[in-house]
């Protein structure tokens, strides 16, 4: 919990479908995500959406982008996440090291950020100016918005990179409003 809000979650008892009403679940649930995908997930806090997409799908590999050592080192002890082999882990600025995958020129077929949720547009752009290029051709890129995080702007700045873009709120009382967007147009892109 931070600030009143819970960031993280992970039931004892293994059972991920009672998070069906809960943001981490939408997100992985509204992506058309290809049968055992390649994931990146941006901004890792306990790795609650990770053990989703674990859940529901078999997914062929698993990175993270995570700023804050002493998050991920809270995940692995105490979210179950040190229990989940092949995670490829990445610390350091999250805009940096997607710069860093793109000039690699890696792909994934689920991309989802979840660090810039309340960030002004402006903020969040260079951030997603990379992540957008780390997107496969069959893959989807979700990202998770405040309500009020001008998420109706960012839907429309992505629309010409996408064939899809779709806004979805999670649930009437909750602040989360998912960007989900799918088959990228072009490979590298420009956002400017």
């Amino acid at each position: 919990m931070v600030a009143g809000d819970t960031m993280s979650v992970y039931p004892l008892g293994h059972d991920w479908s009672r998070l069906a009403r809960e943001y981490w679940w939408h997100a992985v649930a509204a992506a058309p995500v290809p049968v055992r995908p390649s994931a990146l997930f941006v901004g890792l806090g306990g790795g609650t959406s990770l053990h989703v997409l674990r859940a529901r799908q078999r997914p062929r590999s698993l990175t993270v982008i995570e700023r804050d050592a002493v998050i991920l080192r809270a995940a692995r002890d105490w979210f179950g996440l040190d229990g989940v082999p092949g995670v490829e882990y990445l610390t350091g600025d999250a805009e940096v090291v997607a710069r860093w995958l793109v000039a690699t020129r890696r792909r994934f077929d689920f991309v989802f950020e979840d660090t810039t949720y309340a960030e002004p547009l402006e903020r969040s752009l260079p951030l997603l100016r990379a992540l957008v290029s780390l997107v496969s051709p069959r893959g989807v890129l979700v990202i998770n918005r405040h309500r009020r995080g001008e998420a109706h702007r960012l839907a429309a700045t992505l629309r010409p990179h996408f064939k899809a873009v779709r806004l979805r709120r999670v649930r009437r009382e909750a602040e989360n409003v998912l960007i989900v967007c799918s088959q990228a147009i072009d490979e590298f892109v420009d956002l400017a």
